[in-house]
């Protein structure tokens, strides 16, 4: 006698289909916004504008900077990126705070809040330029050139000493050439799919854009936004 029960299997997991859409690169968008950030609090570090007119350097800060630097950190989420999608937003939040405390007093007056403010944000800053290393040597350098660049300002809050100041505007003028180089790289290895100008692309960062579309997805299942737990 045929037992219709003994045909019966346990059905198996249900397939899993991962959709993935391409998006743009925001590493350009955030390296030139950031570029133009530095540059802004250079020209009031190094007095290129009078003391008067540096609250309007702050509002562009505001106005320009930190809404790209976080719509950059936003679109390198949607990328997969981690160490873009940690620091961008980082540093427009930064560059949003350092301008809203400029606002609030008067021009040339320091700011006990604002050196503790500057000085946690290097150690921050620090940590994620350390990590960028393992990817993305370029960026790597452009954020622990920014750390050390918050500790002198922050240096700066607390003594008022004129020299750390100039040291701090000159350190920004040369990041601003690190993030016009970088942002350049950046856009002509999207645009052209080669590095002309080489970002030190390493590891996971170099096979993301040598590698082939297989090597991309080897781990995407252990990926946030894919496994079950961050």
């Amino acid at each position: 006698m045929h037992d219709e029960h003994s045909e019966r299997q346990t059905p198996g997991p249900a397939a899993a289909r991962i959709f993935l859409r391409p998006v743009a690169s925001s590493l350009p968008l955030g390296l030139f916004s950031f570029g133009m950030g530095t540059i802004l609090l250079s020209a009031d570090q190094l007095h290129w504008v009078p003391l008067r007119h540096t609250g309007q350097l702050f509002v562009l800060m505001l106005v320009f900077v930190v809404p790209l630097q976080l719509l950059a950190g936003v679109l390198a989420f949607l990328a997969r990126d981690s160490d873009a999608a940690a620091s961008m937003p980082t540093l427009g939040a930064t560059w949003g705070g350092t301008a809203v405390l400029s606002l609030l007093q008067p021009p040339g007056a320091r700011s006990l809040a604002l050196a503790v403010f500057l000085l946690s944000a290097a150690a921050f800053v620090l940590m994620l330029g350390l990590v960028a290393f393992a990817g993305k040597r370029v960026l790597g350098v452009l954020l622990t050139l920014a750390a050390v660049r918050y500790a002198l300002d922050g240096v700066y809050e607390l003594t008022g000493v004129g020299a750390v100041q100039t040291a701090s505007g000159c350190l920004g003028v040369a990041l601003a050439g690190i993030a016009l180089y970088g942002g350049t790289a950046a856009l002509l290895e999207e645009m052209t799919e080669r590095s002309p100008l080489p970002l030190g692309r390493r590891g996971r960062a170099r096979t993301a854009v040598t590698g082939t579309l297989s090597d991309q997805l080897v781990t995407v299942r252990n990926e946030a936004g894919v496994r079950r737990q961050l």
